[in-house]
């Protein structure tokens, strides 16, 4: 994995934490893929509260593009506008 930042690691955190933002959206974004964010998540979150986001994210199908219904268009989050 390349060398993130903080700042990055707070923004892949929050994109993976939203339902709608794909995984893929991360990975093009950051050269992240999606085991690297898992592993991401597994590392810098309680393990309550990783369970419960893994428990969330499994299959959903928003979470992952080829699987998304393509009346979904891309998600912008309401902070994402403040981070630069």
């Amino acid at each position: 994995m390349k060398n993130l930042t903080e700042r990055d690691l707070d923004r892949i955190i929050e994109m993976a934490w939203e339902d709608r933002t794909p995984f893929d959206a991360i990975e093009s974004q950051f050269g992240v893929p999606e085991a690297e964010v898992i592993k991401l998540m597994r590392k810098h979150m309680k393990e309550s509260s990783f369970k419960m986001w893994r428990k969330r994210v499994q299959g959903r199908s928003t979470k992952h593009r080829q699987k998304r219904d393509d009346s979904v268009h891309r998600f912008k989050s309401k902070n994402q506008r403040n981070i630069g």
